[in-house]
């Protein structure tokens, strides 16, 4: 496993998140309050809804289809709810954000372009 760019860190709004888009499915890249990155499956482990539409606060994400909250670093449900999603790991390097993933192949970054494996 590699690091990959994917993007930039000013292409996640603060608050917000970016899908990276692979041949194992989308991952969702999150950027809080003081700039910190997490990256998790777009998959709530509730109903599978799209984590990269939530609400982002603190260090976690509401899920935009039933409100379960999951908590960003650890990627799983916050109680009473329980139920994880897959993490991945992610760093930032001079501005740039990089993901480390098993199969390079297929990458599509932030921008919609292909990353080069």
């Amino acid at each position: 496993m590699n690091w990959i760019k994917v993007g930039n860190l000013t292409d996640i709004p603060k608050l917000g998140a970016r899908v990276v888009r692979t041949a194992q499915g989308e991952i969702a890249v999150f950027r809080t309050a003081k700039d910190e990155v997490f990256a998790l499956d777009d998959k709530c482990p509730h109903k599978g809804g799209p984590l990269s539409q939530g609400i982002v606060f603190d260090k976690r994400v509401a899920c935009p289809l039933h409100n379960w909250v999951i908590d960003l670093e650890q990627g799983c449900a916050v109680g009473p709810d329980e139920g994880c999603t897959n993490k991945h790991s992610v760093k930032i390097e001079h501005g740039v954000v990089l993901l480390r993933i098993e199969n390079r192949a297929n990458v599509i970054g932030f921008s919609g372009q292909a990353v080069e494996a």
